[in-house]
């Protein structure tokens, strides 16, 4: 499966850079099967992309 990460529409997640240093910028993007997410200051350098049930999975374990 191919998805193209042009067209998404990229969100900042609440909890970067709280402290306001921008050291911690992480962006996500839905799709109907996956969530993309990608470092904000380097968003050409990649993203890993998640189907829908593993990203749950990581929200699960990381709220832990």
């Amino acid at each position: 499966m191919s998805t193209d990460l042009t067209r998404l529409a990229w969100r900042k997640s609440s909890w970067s850079s709280q402290d306001g240093s921008n050291s911690a910028c992480v962006e996500v993007a839905n799709t109907e099967h996956c969530v993309a997410v990608r470092d904000s200051k380097s968003p050409n350098k990649g993203s890993l992309i998640l189907p829908n049930s593993g990203w749950t999975s990581f929200l699960r374990v990381t709220k832990m």
